[in-house]
Protein backbone atom coordinates (compact mmCIF):
# COMPACT_ATOMS: atom_id res chain seq x y z
CA UNK A 1 0.00 0.00 0.00
CA UNK A 2 1.65 3.15 -1.20
CA UNK A 3 1.01 6.28 1.41
CA UNK A 4 0.49 9.96 0.47
CA UNK A 5 1.22 12.39 3.53
CA UNK A 6 -0.75 15.06 2.99
CA UNK A 7 -2.14 15.93 6.05
CA UNK A 8 0.00 14.75 9.58
CA UNK A 9 -1.43 14.70 13.05
CA UNK A 10 0.90 15.18 16.44
CA UNK A 11 -0.33 13.68 19.29
CA UNK A 12 1.39 15.74 22.49
CA UNK A 13 2.97 19.11 22.26
CA UNK A 14 5.57 19.31 24.39
CA UNK A 15 9.19 20.58 23.21
CA UNK A 16 9.54 17.69 21.09
CA UNK A 17 5.91 16.72 19.82
CA UNK A 18 5.68 20.65 18.70
CA UNK A 19 9.12 20.92 17.10
CA UNK A 20 8.23 17.51 15.11
CA UNK A 21 5.07 19.81 14.08
CA UNK A 22 7.30 22.53 13.08
CA UNK A 23 9.06 20.54 11.07
CA UNK A 24 6.28 19.13 8.98
CA UNK A 25 4.79 22.44 8.99
CA UNK A 26 8.31 23.83 7.60
CA UNK A 27 7.94 21.25 4.87
CA UNK A 28 4.63 22.90 3.42
CA UNK A 29 2.60 20.36 4.92
CA UNK A 30 -1.10 20.25 7.03
CA UNK A 31 -0.43 19.38 10.88
CA UNK A 32 -3.18 18.84 13.11
CA UNK A 33 -1.62 19.14 16.72
CA UNK A 34 -3.52 17.21 19.50
CA UNK A 35 -3.25 17.95 23.59
CA UNK A 36 -4.95 16.77 26.45
CA UNK A 37 -6.54 19.89 27.75
CA UNK A 38 -6.37 23.93 27.16
CA UNK A 39 -3.93 24.34 29.34
CA UNK A 40 -1.13 21.76 27.66
CA UNK A 41 -2.78 23.13 23.91
CA UNK A 42 -1.67 26.37 24.60
CA UNK A 43 1.52 25.59 25.99
CA UNK A 44 2.17 23.88 22.87
CA UNK A 45 1.19 26.89 20.94
CA UNK A 46 3.64 28.78 23.08
CA UNK A 47 6.61 26.26 22.04
CA UNK A 48 5.61 26.74 18.14
CA UNK A 49 6.00 31.10 18.56
CA UNK A 50 8.70 30.60 20.65
CA UNK A 51 10.50 28.25 18.79
CA UNK A 52 9.87 30.09 14.80
CA UNK A 53 10.55 33.45 16.83
CA UNK A 54 13.98 32.63 17.84
CA UNK A 55 14.31 31.44 14.01
CA UNK A 56 12.78 34.99 13.28
CA UNK A 57 15.25 36.70 15.47
CA UNK A 58 18.33 34.90 13.91
CA UNK A 59 17.08 35.67 10.18
CA UNK A 60 16.39 32.08 9.58
CA UNK A 61 12.67 32.87 8.89
CA UNK A 62 10.85 36.09 7.56
CA UNK A 63 7.64 36.98 9.04
CA UNK A 64 5.67 36.05 5.99
CA UNK A 65 7.33 32.54 6.34
CA UNK A 66 6.56 32.41 9.65
CA UNK A 67 2.89 33.05 9.71
CA UNK A 68 3.02 30.89 6.64
CA UNK A 69 4.15 27.46 9.38
CA UNK A 70 2.10 28.49 11.78
CA UNK A 71 -0.80 29.07 9.71
CA UNK A 72 -0.56 24.91 8.47
CA UNK A 73 -0.74 23.99 12.46
CA UNK A 74 -4.27 23.41 13.52
CA UNK A 75 -4.44 22.87 17.20
CA UNK A 76 -7.20 21.25 18.90
CA UNK A 77 -7.82 19.00 22.27
CA UNK A 78 -9.46 15.76 20.65
CA UNK A 79 -8.12 12.88 19.18
CA UNK A 80 -11.45 12.44 16.83
CA UNK A 81 -10.26 15.33 14.56
CA UNK A 82 -7.46 13.10 13.34
CA UNK A 83 -9.76 10.60 11.28
CA UNK A 84 -8.70 12.46 7.93
CA UNK A 85 -4.64 12.04 9.13
CA UNK A 86 -2.72 10.22 6.76
CA UNK A 87 -0.28 9.82 9.62
CA UNK A 88 -0.23 10.15 13.10
CA UNK A 89 2.74 10.80 15.74
CA UNK A 90 2.66 10.24 18.95
CA UNK A 91 4.91 11.85 20.83
CA UNK A 92 3.63 11.88 25.01
CA UNK A 93 6.26 10.43 27.94
CA UNK A 94 8.13 7.32 27.71
CA UNK A 95 5.60 5.50 29.87
CA UNK A 96 4.94 2.28 27.78
CA UNK A 97 0.81 1.91 29.18
CA UNK A 98 0.67 5.88 28.02
CA UNK A 99 1.70 4.98 24.26
CA UNK A 100 -0.88 2.19 24.14
CA UNK A 101 -3.46 3.79 25.34
CA UNK A 102 -3.48 6.08 22.62
CA UNK A 103 -2.70 3.88 19.77
CA UNK A 104 -5.75 1.93 20.76
CA UNK A 105 -7.48 5.36 20.36
CA UNK A 106 -5.84 6.04 17.35
CA UNK A 107 -6.34 2.63 15.47
CA UNK A 108 -10.24 3.37 16.01
CA UNK A 109 -10.80 7.28 14.90
CA UNK A 110 -7.66 7.42 11.92
CA UNK A 111 -8.92 5.46 8.68
CA UNK A 112 -7.53 1.91 7.88
CA UNK A 113 -4.84 3.58 5.55
CA UNK A 114 -3.17 5.71 7.98
CA UNK A 115 0.36 5.18 9.42
CA UNK A 116 0.81 5.20 13.17
CA UNK A 117 4.20 6.55 14.27
CA UNK A 118 5.50 6.75 17.60
CA UNK A 119 8.59 9.07 18.74
CA UNK A 120 9.52 6.70 21.43
CA UNK A 121 13.38 6.77 21.82
CA UNK A 122 13.85 3.23 23.59
CA UNK A 123 10.03 1.49 23.83
CA UNK A 124 9.20 -1.74 22.01
CA UNK A 125 7.60 -0.99 18.06
CA UNK A 126 6.41 -4.23 18.28
CA UNK A 127 4.48 -3.89 21.68
CA UNK A 128 3.18 -0.72 21.06
CA UNK A 129 2.02 -2.01 17.35
CA UNK A 130 0.54 -4.86 18.89
CA UNK A 131 -2.80 -2.84 20.16
CA UNK A 132 -3.82 -1.63 17.35
CA UNK A 133 -5.44 -3.95 14.47
CA UNK A 134 -2.96 -2.67 11.81
CA UNK A 135 0.47 -3.50 13.21
CA UNK A 136 1.59 -3.38 9.68
CA UNK A 137 0.71 0.18 9.28
CA UNK A 138 2.66 0.92 12.88
CA UNK A 139 6.59 2.35 12.60
CA UNK A 140 8.63 4.53 14.64
CA UNK A 141 10.09 7.97 13.82
CA UNK A 142 12.18 9.16 16.13
CA UNK A 143 13.39 12.55 16.16
CA UNK A 144 16.09 14.32 18.15
CA UNK A 145 15.96 17.50 20.57
CA UNK A 146 15.52 19.81 19.20
CA UNK A 147 13.61 18.68 15.90
CA UNK A 148 13.40 21.57 13.93
CA UNK A 149 17.86 21.84 13.84
CA UNK A 150 18.92 17.73 14.12
CA UNK A 151 18.91 16.63 10.91
CA UNK A 152 18.72 12.89 12.07
CA UNK A 153 15.48 10.53 12.29
CA UNK A 154 15.51 6.97 13.06
CA UNK A 155 13.56 5.15 11.57
CA UNK A 156 12.27 1.68 12.93
CA UNK A 157 10.12 -1.41 11.50
CA UNK A 158 9.19 -4.12 12.91
CA UNK A 159 9.27 -8.17 11.63
CA UNK A 160 5.44 -7.50 10.42
CA UNK A 161 5.43 -3.54 9.21
CA UNK A 162 3.98 -3.59 5.89
CA UNK A 163 6.68 -3.84 2.47
CA UNK A 164 7.88 -0.92 1.92
CA UNK A 165 6.27 1.74 4.46
CA UNK A 166 9.88 1.98 6.23
CA UNK A 167 11.61 3.44 2.50
CA UNK A 168 8.19 5.79 2.37
CA UNK A 169 8.65 7.23 5.38
CA UNK A 170 12.12 7.42 4.90
CA UNK A 171 11.42 9.47 2.11
CA UNK A 172 9.40 11.63 3.94
CA UNK A 173 12.01 12.35 5.88
CA UNK A 174 14.20 13.54 3.33
CA UNK A 175 11.24 15.77 2.21
CA UNK A 176 11.84 16.94 5.60
CA UNK A 177 15.27 18.04 4.98
CA UNK A 178 16.51 15.03 7.59
CA UNK A 179 18.75 12.30 7.22
CA UNK A 180 16.97 8.56 8.03
CA UNK A 181 17.95 5.78 9.22
CA UNK A 182 16.72 2.43 8.97
CA UNK A 183 16.85 -0.39 11.61
CA UNK A 184 14.90 -3.19 13.14
CA UNK A 185 13.62 -2.91 16.46
CA UNK A 186 15.65 -3.21 19.40
CA UNK A 187 15.57 -0.92 22.53
CA UNK A 188 17.71 1.98 22.32
CA UNK A 189 17.80 1.70 18.45
CA UNK A 190 21.24 2.70 17.49
CA UNK A 191 21.54 6.22 19.13
CA UNK A 192 20.77 5.61 22.16
CA UNK A 193 21.54 2.17 22.18
CA UNK A 194 25.34 3.51 22.13
CA UNK A 195 25.11 6.99 23.99
CA UNK A 196 22.91 5.66 26.98
CA UNK A 197 25.68 3.10 28.09
CA UNK A 198 28.45 5.56 27.85
CA UNK A 199 26.64 7.91 29.97
CA UNK A 200 26.18 5.78 32.46
CA UNK A 201 29.66 4.19 32.37
CA UNK A 202 30.88 7.84 33.15
CA UNK A 203 28.27 8.04 36.40
CA UNK A 204 30.22 4.46 37.18
CA UNK A 205 33.01 6.11 36.78
CA UNK A 206 32.78 9.14 39.00
CA UNK A 207 31.09 6.88 42.00
CA UNK A 208 33.94 5.08 41.71
CA UNK A 209 36.32 7.63 42.46
CA UNK A 210 38.69 8.04 39.28
CA UNK A 211 37.87 11.30 38.49
CA UNK A 212 35.65 14.43 39.44
CA UNK A 213 32.70 15.40 37.46
CA UNK A 214 34.65 18.85 35.73
CA UNK A 215 37.44 16.82 35.15
CA UNK A 216 35.45 13.85 32.87
CA UNK A 217 33.48 16.52 31.34
CA UNK A 218 36.41 18.58 30.47
CA UNK A 219 38.22 15.36 29.59
CA UNK A 220 35.74 14.34 27.11
CA UNK A 221 35.33 17.53 25.60
CA UNK A 222 38.25 18.49 25.04
CA UNK A 223 40.28 15.36 25.15
CA UNK A 224 37.79 13.37 22.78
CA UNK A 225 36.59 16.11 20.85
CA UNK A 226 32.87 15.67 21.68
CA UNK A 227 30.22 18.26 21.90
CA UNK A 228 29.41 17.92 25.99
CA UNK A 229 30.69 16.16 28.52
CA UNK A 230 28.51 13.38 29.97
CA UNK A 231 27.20 15.38 33.28
CA UNK A 232 26.50 18.23 31.35
CA UNK A 233 24.52 16.19 28.54
CA UNK A 234 22.74 13.92 31.28
CA UNK A 235 21.72 16.98 32.54
CA UNK A 236 20.31 18.70 29.12
CA UNK A 237 18.52 15.35 28.49
CA UNK A 238 17.31 14.42 32.03
CA UNK A 239 18.69 11.75 34.43
CA UNK A 240 14.77 10.50 34.70
CA UNK A 241 15.02 10.15 31.09
CA UNK A 242 18.02 8.56 30.96
CA UNK A 243 17.16 6.23 33.51
CA UNK A 244 14.15 4.83 32.28
CA UNK A 245 15.86 4.38 28.77
CA UNK A 246 18.91 2.15 30.49
CA UNK A 247 16.11 0.36 32.27
CA UNK A 248 14.66 -0.47 29.02
CA UNK A 249 17.95 -1.71 27.54
CA UNK A 250 18.72 -3.35 30.32
CA UNK A 251 15.61 -5.39 30.48
CA UNK A 252 15.88 -6.29 27.39
CA UNK A 253 19.76 -7.22 27.40
CA UNK A 254 20.34 -7.93 31.35
CA UNK A 255 23.59 -6.76 30.31
CA UNK A 256 25.50 -4.86 33.59
CA UNK A 257 26.57 -2.01 31.42
CA UNK A 258 22.93 -1.15 30.86
CA UNK A 259 22.34 -1.32 34.40
CA UNK A 260 21.41 2.49 35.67
CA UNK A 261 24.15 3.42 37.97
CA UNK A 262 23.15 4.11 41.38
CA UNK A 263 24.15 7.37 42.02
CA UNK A 264 21.78 8.30 39.14
CA UNK A 265 18.54 6.51 41.09
CA UNK A 266 19.97 8.53 44.27
CA UNK A 267 19.50 11.80 42.18
CA UNK A 268 16.59 11.60 40.58
CA UNK A 269 14.95 10.22 44.62
CA UNK A 270 16.24 13.84 45.25
CA UNK A 271 14.43 15.50 42.89
CA UNK A 272 18.18 16.69 41.42
CA UNK A 273 16.87 15.90 37.17
CA UNK A 274 18.77 17.53 35.45
CA UNK A 275 18.06 21.79 33.53
CA UNK A 276 14.46 21.21 33.43
CA UNK A 277 14.83 20.78 37.70
CA UNK A 278 16.85 23.20 38.02
CA UNK A 279 19.82 21.07 38.73
CA UNK A 280 20.86 17.87 38.11
CA UNK A 281 25.12 17.10 38.34
CA UNK A 282 25.40 20.62 38.23
CA UNK A 283 23.46 22.63 40.65
CA UNK A 284 21.73 25.59 39.88
CA UNK A 285 24.51 28.11 40.43
CA UNK A 286 26.74 25.82 38.45
CA UNK A 287 27.96 25.92 35.12
CA UNK A 288 29.00 23.44 32.72
CA UNK A 289 30.99 24.85 30.39
CA UNK A 290 30.70 23.31 26.43
CA UNK A 291 32.80 25.45 24.52
CA UNK A 292 35.97 23.76 23.21
CA UNK A 293 38.28 26.88 24.01
CA UNK A 294 37.75 26.72 27.58
CA UNK A 295 41.47 25.96 29.36
CA UNK A 296 40.36 25.84 32.41
CA UNK A 297 39.91 22.16 35.05
CA UNK A 298 38.64 21.42 38.23
CA UNK A 299 42.19 20.78 38.87
CA UNK A 300 43.24 23.03 42.04
CA UNK A 301 47.19 24.26 41.43
CA UNK A 302 49.79 24.21 43.88
CA UNK A 303 49.11 26.48 47.01
CA UNK A 304 51.88 29.71 47.57
CA UNK A 305 53.85 27.58 50.25
CA UNK A 306 54.10 24.01 47.71
CA UNK A 307 57.42 24.53 45.66
CA UNK A 308 56.65 23.85 42.41
CA UNK A 309 59.38 20.98 41.04
CA UNK A 310 62.54 22.65 38.69
CA UNK A 311 64.19 19.13 37.93
CA UNK A 312 61.97 16.40 36.47
CA UNK A 313 62.48 13.28 34.45
CA UNK A 314 60.08 12.28 31.65
CA UNK A 315 59.87 8.72 30.71
CA UNK A 316 57.94 6.77 27.96
CA UNK A 317 56.83 7.10 24.21
CA UNK A 318 56.83 10.55 23.35
CA UNK A 319 58.93 11.62 26.52
CA UNK A 320 61.68 13.12 24.14
CA UNK A 321 59.32 16.05 22.96
CA UNK A 322 57.12 16.38 25.96
CA UNK A 323 60.80 17.18 28.27
CA UNK A 324 61.38 19.45 25.46
CA UNK A 325 58.41 21.22 25.28
CA UNK A 326 58.74 21.65 29.64
CA UNK A 327 62.74 22.66 28.97
CA UNK A 328 61.46 25.99 27.05
CA UNK A 329 59.12 26.70 30.13
CA UNK A 330 62.17 26.81 32.13
CA UNK A 331 62.08 23.21 34.24
CA UNK A 332 65.45 21.34 34.06
CA UNK A 333 65.56 17.38 32.68
CA UNK A 334 67.58 15.33 34.48
CA UNK A 335 67.78 11.49 35.14
CA UNK A 336 65.27 10.02 37.45
CA UNK A 337 67.54 9.65 40.64
CA UNK A 338 68.18 13.90 40.01
CA UNK A 339 63.85 14.77 40.19
CA UNK A 340 61.67 15.79 42.13
CA UNK A 341 58.97 14.47 40.18
CA UNK A 342 58.91 11.70 37.53
CA UNK A 343 56.57 11.82 34.64
CA UNK A 344 55.58 8.08 33.17
CA UNK A 345 54.07 8.84 29.76
CA UNK A 346 51.41 5.87 29.48
CA UNK A 347 47.86 5.10 29.00
CA UNK A 348 48.05 2.15 31.24
CA UNK A 349 48.99 1.97 35.10
CA UNK A 350 52.30 3.61 36.03
CA UNK A 351 52.41 2.07 39.61
CA UNK A 352 54.57 -0.90 38.36
CA UNK A 353 57.52 1.80 37.56
CA UNK A 354 57.70 2.43 41.52
CA UNK A 355 59.80 -0.04 42.82
CA UNK A 356 62.21 0.46 40.74
CA UNK A 357 62.91 4.44 41.41
CA UNK A 358 64.33 5.83 44.61
CA UNK A 359 61.19 7.88 45.79
CA UNK A 360 57.74 6.37 44.61
CA UNK A 361 56.15 9.14 46.02
CA UNK A 362 57.74 11.02 43.34
CA UNK A 363 55.78 9.10 40.05
CA UNK A 364 52.83 10.73 38.41
CA UNK A 365 51.13 9.49 34.95
CA UNK A 366 51.25 11.58 32.41
CA UNK A 367 48.57 11.01 29.42
CA UNK A 368 48.41 13.25 26.59
CA UNK A 369 45.25 13.32 24.93
CA UNK A 370 44.75 15.17 21.54
CA UNK A 371 46.30 18.58 21.21
CA UNK A 372 45.00 19.86 24.23
CA UNK A 373 44.67 17.59 27.48
CA UNK A 374 46.85 15.88 29.96
CA UNK A 375 45.33 13.41 32.13
CA UNK A 376 47.33 13.44 35.62
CA UNK A 377 47.18 10.02 37.48
CA UNK A 378 48.10 9.27 41.03
CA UNK A 379 49.26 6.14 42.32
CA UNK A 380 48.24 4.72 45.61
CA UNK A 381 52.06 6.38 46.76
CA UNK A 382 51.78 9.57 45.06
CA UNK A 383 52.60 12.38 46.84
CA UNK A 384 49.55 15.09 46.37
CA UNK A 385 51.82 17.83 46.68
CA UNK A 386 53.39 16.15 44.06
CA UNK A 387 50.45 15.78 41.61
CA UNK A 388 48.86 19.31 42.04
CA UNK A 389 52.84 20.62 40.95
CA UNK A 390 52.64 18.53 38.03
CA UNK A 391 49.48 19.84 37.20
CA UNK A 392 50.82 22.95 37.17
CA UNK A 393 53.40 21.97 34.73
CA UNK A 394 50.99 20.35 32.47
CA UNK A 395 49.48 23.65 32.22
CA UNK A 396 52.59 25.52 31.65
CA UNK A 397 53.15 23.47 28.52
CA UNK A 398 49.70 24.64 27.07
CA UNK A 399 47.67 21.99 28.19
CA UNK A 400 44.67 21.34 30.23
CA UNK A 401 45.47 18.80 33.19
CA UNK A 402 42.91 16.32 34.21
CA UNK A 403 43.54 14.63 37.43
CA UNK A 404 42.52 10.64 37.96
CA UNK A 405 43.37 7.88 39.94
CA UNK A 406 45.66 5.07 38.23
CA UNK A 407 43.62 2.91 36.47
CA UNK A 408 43.91 1.45 33.01
CA UNK A 409 43.08 3.93 30.43
CA UNK A 410 42.71 6.71 32.78
CA UNK A 411 39.72 8.58 31.69
CA UNK A 412 39.16 9.68 27.96
CA UNK A 413 40.14 6.06 27.01
CA UNK A 414 38.65 4.03 29.28
CA UNK A 415 35.03 5.84 28.55
CA UNK A 416 35.64 6.18 24.91
CA UNK A 417 37.10 2.53 23.92
CA UNK A 418 34.23 0.73 25.81
CA UNK A 419 31.37 2.92 23.58
CA UNK A 420 33.18 1.91 20.02
CA UNK A 421 33.53 -2.03 20.92
CA UNK A 422 29.80 -1.40 21.32
CA UNK A 423 29.63 -0.05 17.98
CA UNK A 424 31.59 -2.80 16.66
CA UNK A 425 29.24 -5.33 18.47
CA UNK A 426 26.33 -3.23 17.25
CA UNK A 427 27.42 -3.73 13.40
CA UNK A 428 28.81 -7.48 13.71
CA UNK A 429 25.39 -8.24 14.62
CA UNK A 430 23.79 -6.80 11.21
CA UNK A 431 21.77 -4.01 12.80
CA UNK A 432 23.33 -1.37 11.23
CA UNK A 433 25.97 -0.34 9.05
CA UNK A 434 29.33 0.59 9.73
CA UNK A 435 28.18 3.97 7.58
CA UNK A 436 24.60 4.55 9.13
CA UNK A 437 25.89 3.93 12.89
CA UNK A 438 28.53 6.70 12.05
CA UNK A 439 25.43 9.03 10.36
CA UNK A 440 23.53 8.02 13.45
CA UNK A 441 26.52 9.45 15.95
CA UNK A 442 27.27 12.12 13.61
CA UNK A 443 23.99 13.46 13.07
CA UNK A 444 21.99 12.69 15.98
CA UNK A 445 24.77 13.48 19.01
CA UNK A 446 26.83 16.74 16.74
CA UNK A 447 29.75 14.26 17.08
CA UNK A 448 32.62 14.96 14.65
CA UNK A 449 33.21 11.74 13.92
CA UNK A 450 30.88 8.49 13.92
CA UNK A 451 32.89 5.66 15.93
CA UNK A 452 33.75 4.01 12.90
CA UNK A 453 35.65 7.20 11.90
CA UNK A 454 37.42 7.26 15.03
CA UNK A 455 38.66 3.57 15.30
CA UNK A 456 40.40 4.34 12.10
CA UNK A 457 41.87 7.56 13.10
CA UNK A 458 42.83 5.99 16.31
CA UNK A 459 43.82 2.37 15.03
CA UNK A 460 41.84 -1.13 14.73
CA UNK A 461 45.29 -2.60 16.90
CA UNK A 462 45.20 0.51 19.65
CA UNK A 463 41.79 0.40 20.32
CA UNK A 464 42.00 -3.59 20.63
CA UNK A 465 44.96 -3.27 22.87
CA UNK A 466 43.04 -0.72 25.30
CA UNK A 467 40.33 -2.65 25.51
CA UNK A 468 42.76 -5.68 26.50
CA UNK A 469 44.38 -3.35 29.27
CA UNK A 470 40.51 -2.10 30.65
CA UNK A 471 39.20 -5.52 30.85
CA UNK A 472 42.10 -7.01 32.52
CA UNK A 473 42.04 -4.40 35.33
CA UNK A 474 37.89 -4.38 35.67
CA UNK A 475 37.03 -7.96 34.71
CA UNK A 476 33.61 -6.50 33.09
CA UNK A 477 32.37 -8.65 30.20
CA UNK A 478 31.44 -5.88 27.92
CA UNK A 479 35.01 -4.47 28.20
CA UNK A 480 36.44 -7.44 26.19
CA UNK A 481 37.09 -6.62 22.61
CA UNK A 482 34.50 -7.56 19.95
CA UNK A 483 35.32 -10.77 18.50
CA UNK A 484 34.97 -9.34 14.99
CA UNK A 485 38.00 -6.60 16.19
CA UNK A 486 40.06 -9.24 17.39
CA UNK A 487 39.67 -11.29 13.87
CA UNK A 488 40.32 -7.98 11.70
CA UNK A 489 43.42 -7.06 13.77
CA UNK A 490 44.44 -10.55 13.51
CA UNK A 491 43.93 -10.61 9.73
CA UNK A 492 46.02 -7.58 9.60
CA UNK A 493 43.22 -5.45 8.35
CA UNK A 494 43.78 -1.48 9.46
CA UNK A 495 41.13 0.12 8.82
CA UNK A 496 36.84 -0.33 9.22
CA UNK A 497 37.31 1.16 5.16
CA UNK A 498 39.14 -1.79 4.14
CA UNK A 499 37.28 -4.60 5.93
CA UNK A 500 36.03 -7.54 3.20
Amino acid sequence: MTSTFVTVGVVGLGTMGAGIAECFARAGISVIGVEAGPEALARGRGHLEDSTGRALAKGRLTEAARAEILGRVTLTTSLEDLADADLVIEAVPEVMDFKRAIFTDLDRICKPSAVLATNTSSLSITAIAATTTRPGRVIGMHFFNPAPVMKLIEVIHTMVTDEGLAEEVAELARRLGKTPVTVGDRAGFVVNRLLLPYLNHAAVLLESGLAGRDDIDTAMRLGAGLPMGPFALLDLIGLDTSYEVLSVLFQESRDRRHAPAPILRERISAGLLGRKAGGGFYGPGEHADTSHTSHTSGAPGPSADEPSPKRVAVLGEGGDAFAARLADEGLTITPVEEAEAVLALSSVPVIELAPRLPHPERLVGVHLVGEGVAEVASTVLTDPRVARAVQSLVRAAGRVPVPCRDRAEFVVDALLYPYLNDAVRMYDSGYATCEDIDVAMRLGCGYRQGPFETIDALGLETVRDGLRALYAEYREPFLAPAPLLEQLVAAGVRSFRDRP
